[in-house]
């Protein structure tokens, strides 16, 4: 539900220390991993070429080929910035991790973010005709076939990773954890909760509703990637923290840029969305982006022994809240 829109270049968004932030946390943020070498463009785009193979290889069409046709539009949509998975092999490969071993729970991130973005589209949900630079996947395909193709890609993302996953550099108990993991993110408290409450929820909801739509897929990704590795139940916590924070951060700024260009949205009026935009403004929005932003560095502060391993996931959050750079077809 995070991280759902194509590489495309953007204003930056500068961020005022917050004052009086909405979200009471502390915010700060002491470990910088700073390195002059490490290009988070380079690291990203490469990550996306391998992925967005493996997705390739993952869903071949089979009978009955339509739903498989629906599955692959919205899996393999060209642009995708495949965030999750990224930030899945990133968080593995601080402790060590293999990445050819990630690759599977990456892949399975990818397909389960895809079915939450289909579902989310639909009519009776967030009414969005478009999605990824590309009709939404039941204006495609039809209601019927968008419904059938988000259920088939939660369970084919749970068996990806059971199936594809060595078991000589993953052993199964991390694997049962990594997939109650995911269960846990997009079942009934959380990501399913985020959209309840953003279709029924009162205009106090805004921070329950951001936390679960945006902020546990974000969670669950680093948490993942960590799981993979070996990660201590600590450190876990500190990915925790980390990918909540950003999850969310990356979404507050999108709304931010949307009402700053005063982009309109058409096909679906929005009445149920619930952002920090539309219930606070601009200003205040931007003063939680910044709180956000200084929750996620810190958030990393547990992991300094690290080092430069960190820098994927630290130089992500200036990203998340800066733009700093785009990604296209063309890279």
């Amino acid at each position: 539900m995070v991280f759902a829109s194509i590489f495309t270049p953007s204003p930056q968004v500068s961020c005022p220390k917050a004052t009086s932030p909405i979200i009471r946390r502390s915010i700060r943020c002491g470990f910088s991993p700073v390195s002059a070498q490490f290009d988070l463009k380079t690291y990203w785009t490469s990550l996306i070429k391998e992925i967005d193979q493996k997705l390739d290889e993952a869903i071949p069409v089979q009978y009955p080929q339509q739903i498989y046709e629906a599955m692959r539009y919205s899996v393999l949509a060209k642009g995708a910035k495949r965030a999750p998975p990224v930030m899945c092999v990133a968080a593995c490969e601080i402790f060590g991790g293999d990445r050819q071993a990630a690759f599977p729970t990456a892949c399975a991130l990818e397909m389960v973010h895809a079915a939450s973005l289909i579902h989310d589209d639909l009519p009776c949900m967030d009414d969005d005709p478009s999605r990824r630079g590309q009709p939404s996947n039941h204006t495609k395909f039809g209601v019927d076939m968008a419904i059938l193709a988000g259920d088939a890609l939660f369970p084919l993302g749970f068996r990806h990773i059971v199936s594809h996953t060595p078991t000589d550099l993953i052993p199964e108990a991390r694997l049962i954890r990594v997939v109650a993991e995911i269960a846990r993110a997009v079942g009934s408290t959380g990501m399913a909760a985020g959209q309840f409450m953003d279709l029924e929820g009162g205009p106090n909801a805004v921070d329950f509703v951001q936390e679960k739509k945006f902020g546990e897929m974000g969670q669950c990704s680093a948490v993942c990637g960590g799981l993979l590795a070996g990660a201590s139940d600590d450190e876990i916590q500190h990915l925790r923290q980390y990918g909540q924070a950003v999850g969310v951060l990356y979404q507050v700024v999108d709304d931010i840029l949307e009402a700053k260009s005063r982009v309109e949205i058409k096909g679906g009026d929005n009445r149920t969305a619930k952002s920090y935009v539309s219930a606070y403004g601009v200003e205040k929005a931007m003063e939680v982006a910044e709180d956000l932003k200084s929750q996620a560095k810190r958030a990393l502060d547990g992991l300094e022994k690290y080092g430069e391993r960190v820098m994927p996931l630290y130089s992500f959050v200036d990203y998340a809240a800066d733009r700093g750079f785009s990604i296209g077809e063309s890279v």
